[in-house]
């Protein structure tokens, strides 16, 4: 078991969700802790002083606790689908800081001090640029899904679930119809396995191969 890196994660976070996708779609298994964020674990706090999800132990001891280095990680030891060939670091970046930004501040404008629909506008102006690409190609890269596809999507389908009526009703038809894929494959229904949160002592939990048949994701 000591040969398996350790993932702290936090079932919704879309950070963590890319990570997990990247991992189950390489063959790499980990032991999943599952983290309340109202109460992180010190273990978490030990591992990276920054303590956001998700966060990558590797055996060696060494930690990757940015996102997207989770999934290059792991693509890079195995990459089954091709998706390092379906690659966009600036689409990644813009949906990373600027769709992010206007996200964060239309689901929590309190939070924010925010004006939620000043930021949903600009939100939408993103996500028109991407149903514009959608419009020649299945995914954002090409046919088939890739990296740049599984690093947007668990933000799209974040902001989608702010209100889900009236995205539904945004002259979206090429992004819904991509969002909607990605909603209905196996690989993210495997991706959301609901576990426990995690406590020092209990038994590991393994996320990965090891779970058993992987399905056609």
């Amino acid at each position: 078991m000591s040969s398996l890196p350790i993932l702290y994660s936090f079932r919704r976070c879309p950070y963590a969700i890319r990570a997990r996708l990247a991992l189950l779609v390489s063959g790499q298994a980990v032991v999943l802790r599952e983290v309340v964020l109202r109460d992180k674990p010190d273990a978490l706090r030990q591992a990276s002083p920054k303590a956001t999800v998700p966060v990558l132990l590797l055996p060696d001891g060494q930690v990757i606790d940015q996102s997207i280095d989770i999934m290059r990680w792991a693509l890079a030891r195995s990459d089954p689908e091709g998706w390092l060939v379906r690659d966009d670091a600036g689409l990644i970046a813009g949906n990373d800081g600027p769709f992010k930004q206007h996200l964060d501040r239309t689901k929590y404008p309190d939070r924010h001090g925010s004006d939620p629909a000043v930021h949903r506008a600009a939100a939408l102006d993103w996500l028109h640029a991407l149903d514009t690409r959608l419009r020649d190609s299945d995914q954002l890269c090409g046919a088939t899904r890739g990296l740049a596809d599984m690093a947007i999507f668990p933000f799209v389908r974040q902001f989608a679930a702010i209100d889900p009526a009236w995205f539904a009703a945004q002259a979206l038809p090429h992004l819904h119809r991509w969002l909607d894929t990605h909603l209905q494959s196996a690989l993210f229904a495997t991706a959301m396995l609901r576990i426990a949160p995690w406590r020092e002592g209990e038994a590991p939990v393994i996320f990965g191969p090891a779970m058993g048949d992987r399905g056609n994701f």
